[in-house]
């Protein structure tokens, strides 16, 4: 009997190996580093050198700042535009649902190099098509990635663009398990098809908004590629978030005691703020 229950946790062994290994040990390394005082050598245990020095960082509370912004705006439009998407992809009336299934959802399978490099073509401010658009319509043409708010603006249209469609494709999963006959009793009784979405549809979404929400959230608290590769966090730190800040300190000052409290820093922010999400929007009925 204790053989036949071990067999199951021997085929088992070689992935927990594994990811004991290179995951639950570089976790709890990390974690014992955000303690140590890297800069000695050999590194010393000091408890609040870096925990300590977190909120007095102009730098981490600037890249918090841009982190949060990015957050506030990005995130809600996004999932709107998401929600819309998913209610045309979702409609009896379109052709060829499946290809434009796949466009959408095509951006996520983008190589994050190569899409940053033609964002900064696009909105560079000698050459970019996008100025050279509103040239042609007589609108101002800024200089995107040389001032701070443009160049922030640039980081969230680039952000929206690449993961508006994989939510789409999330929601329109939720979208396909709600009952139409909820829809064709509420036409019976005469109910415009903008008040159905408004009274059906965004509830009965709720659990999965919710997801698209956490998960968003998650991502946005670890945001690097973009910023990194479209502005390399400027002008000046206008664009640095916290993860490009934590890039900094653990590869380019050499800090993995500091870049380690930086990153559990971020990874209790995330989890408090889904945990919010999940404790005001999952008990509603």
């Amino acid at each position: 009997m204790r053989r036949q229950f071990a067999i199951p946790y021997l085929f088992l062994a070689p992935y927990l190996a594994v990811f004991g290994l290179f995951w639950l040990w570089p976790i709890a390394q990390s974690a014992l580093l955000s303690f140590q005082n890297t800069r000695l050598t050999p590194s010393r245990f000091q408890p609040l050198f870096n925990w300590g020095r977190l909120l007095n960082d102009p730098a981490f509370v600037a890249a918090l700042k841009n982190t949060f912004l990015i957050l506030i705006v990005q995130v809600p439009i996004m999932l709107a535009l998401a929600v819309v998407l998913a209610l045309a992809l979702n409609s009896r009336l379109l052709r060829a649902r499946g290809l434009f299934r796949f466009a959408f959802f095509a951006p996520v399978v983008v190589g994050e190099v190569a899409y940053s490099a033609v964002f900064r073509l696009l909105f560079n401010g000698r050459y970019g098509a996008v100025n050279d658009a509103l040239a042609f319509v007589g609108l101002p043409t800024p200089d995107w990635l040389a001032g701070p708010w443009t160049a922030l603006a640039v980081v969230i249209i680039a952000v929206t663009w690449r993961w508006t469609g994989y939510n789409a494709i999330i929601i329109l999963a939720g979208l396909q398990n709600i009952p139409e006959d909820l829809y064709e009793v509420a036409a019976v009784d005469g109910v415009p098809r903008w008040r159905q979405h408004l009274s059906l549809t965004l509830p009965l979404l709720r659990p999965v908004l919710l997801f698209a929400l956490v998960l968003s959230i998650i991502g946005t608290m670890q945001l690097f590629a973009e910023p990194w590769l479209i502005t390399m966090g400027g002008p000046g730190n206008a664009t640095e978030t916290l993860g490009t800040y934590l890039y900094k300190q653990g590869f380019r000052a050499v800090n993995f005691g500091y870049a380690s409290a930086v990153a559990y820093a971020m990874a209790l922010i995330a989890a408090a703020f889904s945990a919010t999400q999940i404790i005001l929007f999952g008990r509603q009925k």
